[in-house]
């Protein structure tokens, strides 16, 4: 360490600031005292660096220079023992100690549930964070409200209120949530938005149009009222807000109406079924008689005319993987006569999934409708023989048994999981599993095939793509009304593109197309991998 100043320069232990340089050759005294060096420094009077050093029984006369220095060594380091010198104690800068206009910048960069803390500290942080700036920059960077906050002065409102009285106590309801009606499901997306935080329900399009935008319909909003609390509102019913009430618990919270009045028309249920089913499925009470739905469609708008009283249960988004074959999120699909429904595709190692997030009376909310083996991809037939059903099937059933006999292989050999025993047919269209699954680079190099639905399988939507990328082996789960006796049957997977992938039900011959939800969701990404599962194990439980 130096200290240079008035023409001298101190060093400490001895030690030469250049590297290699010690003792009389680099012009420093090294002893058992602390000496300044002068050498080659200032005008030359005092130094004694180049002069034969005295014996340990002279002792020179005190020079008053050099007593000055040692004076000043004594001041900057105090006494120390062995060489070693410590610092004097020097006057600290407390975080009081700056300027307003900084701490200012400090506390506004801190998270907002650090600031009460800090405003209990002392009197000069409690004022200084009266400063509605602080406060605006937490509402913008936490919770994204931006120039919204601009018109707060009109309406006689703070940040601090607006951060402390609205988004800092409902945050824990931001997010996606699956609300529970019997085996109807559904999606709820609780934003902030504006100055409220409001609860946007997501329903499919009208049948059997996929690829249409999903319909967003607010159920609740929360808003500060003029008395400068937060206020709950109920947004079912044609008759506008009205109060409510929200109850939160961990992982899921509880809504009622206050009101339930205003959700009631004049023309009575009749009337409401036929606002409902207009609004939902885009039919008349007519459509649906002559295509004998009747009966499924009145069961659920019975279930879903809860007066908004509901609980919902968090649901998230399913992590991505670079490898994963594409992207994984939401996805609409058509399920004939109990219309469109929304299915979450994730992706598992070798196995991919889809798990209904609206279900019906046969397949409920939370169950896994398809399960895919990327292990097990299918060679499609040409356009000529794909257009033969029975041609498909029996592509198809071989891979099933296939993957009956690996199963049954690893069974018998518990300690092989990797399916080695698996014997490839030697048919041309069936490819024997791979060690590694199928990636998205995989499916993004391959070149479309064309695709045409084979004669014998129906659809509700005849507006499917023409060519796919890939086909893989798959289970899809049927059961009866009321999820009675549910099975999985064989079926094929087919990868259209990355927003479009269809299953084919060989049993029911009958093909679902799902395109995917063009939506973007905050607040939903899981916190790790195992949530997720745990999520998705939830869900199930709630309707197996």
């Amino acid at each position: 360490m130096e200290f240079k100043g008035r023409g001298w320069a101190l060093r400490r232990g001895g030690a030469s600031s250049q590297p290699g340089s010690s003792g009389r050759d680099g012009g420093c005294y090294s002893g058992p005292e602390e000496r300044a060096c002068l050498c080659s420094v200032g005008p030359p009077w005092g130094c004694r660096c180049r002069q034969q050093q005295p014996g340990p029984a002279e002792k020179p006369d005190p020079d008053p220079e050099e007593e000055h220095v040692e004076a000043d060594v004594e001041a900057l380091f105090g006494a120390g023992s062995g060489g070693i010198l410590s610092p004097a104690p020097t006057r600290r800068c407390s975080l009081q100690d700056l300027p307003p206009e900084l701490l200012v910048e400090i506390f506004a960069s801190l998270p907002g549930t650090d600031l009460p803390s800090l405003a209990q500290a002392c009197t000069k942080f409690h004022r200084i964070l009266r400063t509605d700036s602080i406060w605006r920059r937490r509402c913008q960077e936490e919770y994204g409200v931006g120039e919204n906050l601009q018109n707060l002065k009109i309406m006689g409102v703070s940040c601090q209120e607006v951060y402390a009285k609205l988004l800092h106590p409902y945050r824990h309801i931001l997010g996606l949530w699956q609300p529970d009606i019997r085996a109807y499901g559904g999606l709820l997306n609780v934003v902030v938005d504006g100055l409220c935080i409001i609860g946007w329900r997501y329903l499919p399009p009208h049948y059997p149009r996929v690829d249409d935008p999903m319909q967003i319909k607010p159920a609740f909003r929360i808003h500060l009222t003029e008395r400068k609390s937060a206020a709950v509102e109920c947004m079912y019913g044609h008759r506008g807000p009205h109060s409510g009430h929200i109850q939160m618990l961990k992982d899921e919270f509880s809504t009622r109406c206050n009101q339930p009045d205003h959700h009631r028309m004049c023309g009575g249920r009749q009337e409401e079924f036929r606002a409902w089913l207009r609004e939902e499925w885009g039919r008349t009470p007519e459509d649906i008689s002559q295509e004998d739905w009747e009966e499924l469609v009145l069961m659920k708008f019975i279930y879903s005319q809860y007066d908004n009283c509901l609980t919902y249960r968090r649901i998230y988004l399913p992590p991505s993987h670079p490898d994963d074959l594409i992207r994984p999120g939401l996805f609409k699909g058509n399920y004939n006569v109990h219309g469109l429904e929304i299915v979450m595709l994730s992706f598992h190692g070798k196995h991919a999934r889809a798990t209904k997030i609206t279900g019906d009376p046969n397949i409920p909310a939370g169950q896994q409708t398809i399960e895919i083996s990327l292990m097990h991809r299918i060679q499609l037939p040409v356009v000529q023989n794909l257009r033969n059903f029975n041609e498909l099937s029996r592509i198809v059933l071989e891979v099933h048994e296939q993957v009956s006999l690996e199963q049954q292989q690893q069974e018998d050999r518990p300690g092989d999981s990797q399916g080695h025993g698996w014997q490839s047919p030697a048919q041309p269209n069936v490819r024997p599993p791979t060690e590694v699954r199928e990636s998205g680079a995989a499916a993004l190099e391959e070149q479309p095939v064309g695709f045409v639905l084979p004669v014998g399988a129906s659809s509700c939507d005849e507006d499917y793509p023409r060519t796919c990328r890939m086909c893989f082996y798959g289970l899809g789960l049927v059961a009866r009304h009321g999820f009675i006796s549910p099975q999985r049957i064989p079926g094929a997977f087919i990868l259209f593109d990355e927003d479009h992938f269809g299953f084919i039900w060989l049993e029911d011959k009958f093909f679902n197309v799902y395109s995917r939800v063009q939506a973007t969701f905050q607040n939903a990404d899981a916190p790790s991998p195992q949530a997720f599962e745990a999520m998705l194990q939830n869900i199930q439980s709630l309707t197996s």
